[in-house]
């Protein structure tokens, strides 16, 4: 499964687009320093608001995907 972690997740335009990747079939995580509603409760409903704010270089590793001609697909 291809894995993309979301810096700033809840903003406006990143939680939107991290949904939509979660339902292409993407592993997705993120993290953020506040997120607010509704893209906390939108993240919520399909787990993935981070577990704790703030941010953690752990979370960027090797085995994300990193080309974003990879991430979004046109149908």
């Amino acid at each position: 499964m291809r894995h993309v972690h979301f810096i700033a997740i809840g903003g406006s335009a990143m939680h939107n687009l991290a949904i939509a990747l979660h339902q292409q079939g993407f592993e997705v995580t993120g993290s953020d320093d506040e997120i607010f509603e509704p893209s906390r409760s939108r993240l919520h409903r399909l787990g993935l608001l981070p577990d704790k704010l703030g941010w953690d270089v752990g979370n960027i590793h090797k085995d994300l995907e990193a080309d974003p001609r990879h991430a979004c697909t046109t149908g």
